[in-house]
């Protein structure tokens, strides 16, 4: 019989929240680094580098990868041979340890838990609960597993009954692209066919903890059908040109997992959720002897992929001097350098905004001739201006874009991911742009920050208005002032060069198609 303190569960939690903040899986890093070196499209191309520049930044710094630092996944494995020395519950324990994973005064991560989700939704402050999953095997020891999941890419889930005769490759293939943007590729996908429609869910959660070992997979040679399927949708999801952050490239996926279940001969149900570019998780093993043991990686595991601004290939922007008539001189995938005062606010602050207006109350900003950032920064530590501050997902405003633009003055947004038809109508209608930023370059967008200040709705804590003002912020215009969107053209563009690449990839022999892919 094995004994399990208290302690030694809380403290493995909480270093294990601590570490997946800070540190990429190496399997993530070394196929990202694969697809950087083949990655043709400049744009993707100037992703990506964003993306491995800011995870050794956050390794070297130990500061978050990405400013949403997740809502926890816990994934415990008991064995039947297996006592835990408290009078608290599972789920006591495992909230303890991620309060104080959280609050961790060297590297406090950003609360994003809201613990009503229907009315009120204040936040927990503690990012508590957990989503706790139990599962008693044989055996005398505790599996765990540790995963951050954010807010863009767990809103992309995706769940569908089949019919049994159905293709569940077609049905992948037809709702990735309907996905947008705001799960951050490159990631992987986790499928779970079988069972019933919870545990096809939890299945595909689960393959999203399984080592991303597509590489390895290729040069061997599927072995089996399940193996068989993950190459030949990794490839034809490849191929939709969807690319790193949506905007048109060779590699939209690093993985696909997928995992079965018996299920009743009726029933085919498929679920499918995305892993982003901030993947974060980790697996250890209590066996009664301490806490886990968890060691950091060598900085010599990441690639010498190291980001600047390129002075030659993007327009520099004075967002204090900015007016429409030069807005409405930029081109959808056009690359910018942005310096002078912006404003944030996501979803909370327009929502109040927006109560304020319908009540005819005075704003407490003066939006007009202003840009916003749709973010949520984690709050700073040391001589930092602001913790790591990347976008949120930009469509979640966009019932409150023509407001803005209409009603407050604004001139300009700025986010992650696609814009649906209706904000994208607005822009055009009122000349203005909207912008995009690297999501999962958090700490890397933090480091153009000059200068903070609060502005209103403090209370709001991350979702608040502030100002930032900032010096070669890089971002590439997204929506134009007439309205043209490189998420509709650059997936487009790039679709028919990563249909090639698939299919010369799928051509070669199992043992040559790494050195294919390295080569094209």
């Amino acid at each position: 019989m094995t004994t399990i303190t208290e302690h030694d569960l809380v403290q493995s939690i909480e270093d294990a929240i601590q570490y997946i903040s800070i540190y990429h899986p190496l399997d993530y890093i070394h196929h990202l680094a694969r697809a950087y070196e083949r990655e043709e499209s400049p744009a993707a191309r100037d992703a990506i580098a964003q993306i491995l520049t800011n995870s050794r930044m956050c390794a070297e710094g130990h500061r978050p990868i990405c400013q949403d630092t997740g809502i926890v996944n816990i994934f415990l494995k008991i064995g039947m041979d297996v006592r835990f020395d408290t009078r608290r519950s599972l789920q006591e324990l495992c909230d303890e340890g991620v309060r104080r994973g959280y609050r961790d005064d060297d590297n406090p991560l950003r609360f994003s838990i809201v613990a009503e989700p229907l009315f009120d939704r204040r936040n927990t402050r503690d990012n508590t609960p957990c989503v706790l999953q139990v599962e008693l095997v044989p055996g005398d020891t505790v599996d765990v597993q540790v995963a951050a999941k954010g807010g863009g890419s767990e809103n992309k889930s995706q769940f569908v009954m089949l019919n049994p005769n159905d293709s569940m490759v077609d049905w992948v293939l037809k709702t990735v692209p309907h996905m947008g943007a705001g799960w951050c590729p490159p990631g992987m996908l986790g499928i779970g066919v079988g069972g019933t429609a919870e545990k096809a869910m939890l299945m595909a959660k689960q393959s999203l903890m399984d080592d991303i070992d597509m590489h390895e997979l290729l040069a061997r040679g599927p072995q089996n059908e399940l193996e068989a399927l993950r190459v030949e949708l990794y490839q034809k999801v490849n191929a939709l040109g969807i690319g790193a952050q949506g905007m048109g490239g060779l590699t939209t996926v690093l993985d696909v997992k997928i995992k079965t279940w018996p299920t009743h001969a009726a029933s085919k149900p498929v679920a499918m959720i995305p892993n982003c570019a901030a993947t974060r998780h980790i697996h250890f093993v209590l066996d009664g002897h301490g806490p886990a043991e968890l060691t950091p990686p060598s900085l010599s595991e990441w690639p010498q992929v190291h980001w600047q601004p390129d002075y030659k290939a993007a327009r520099s922007v004075n967002l204090d001097t900015l007016t429409r008539e030069e807005i409405a001189t930029w081109k959808a995938g056009e690359r910018l350098l942005l310096s002078g005062h912006m404003l944030t606010g996501r979803d909370a602050a327009h929502k109040r905004i927006r109560d304020m207006l319908a009540r005819g109350e005075s704003l407490p900003v003066d939006f007009r001739g202003r840009v916003i950032y749709y973010v949520g920064p984690v709050d700073p530590v040391r001589d930092e201006i602001v913790g790591p501050a990347g976008p949120t997902t930009a469509n979640r405003m966009d019932g409150f874009v023509d407001m803005m633009l209409g009603q407050t003055g604004l001139i300009a947004m700025i986010g992650k991911a696609e814009r649906g038809p209706e904000a994208i109508a607005s822009i055009k209608k009122h000349g203005s742009a909207y912008l995009t930023a690297v999501g999962g370059a958090a700490y890397l967008v933090s480091k153009a920050i000059r200068s903070a200040r609060m502005l209103a709705f403090e209370d709001l804590g991350m979702e608040a208005i502030r100002e930032f003002e900032v010096r070669d912020m890089p971002v590439t215009v997204a929506v134009d002032a007439s309205g043209e969107s490189i998420h509709e053209t650059g997936p487009r563009q790039w679709r028919a060069r990563a249909e090639a690449v698939a299919a010369l990839i799928s051509s070669a022999p199992p043992s040559t198609q790494p050195h294919v892919r390295k080569k094209i």
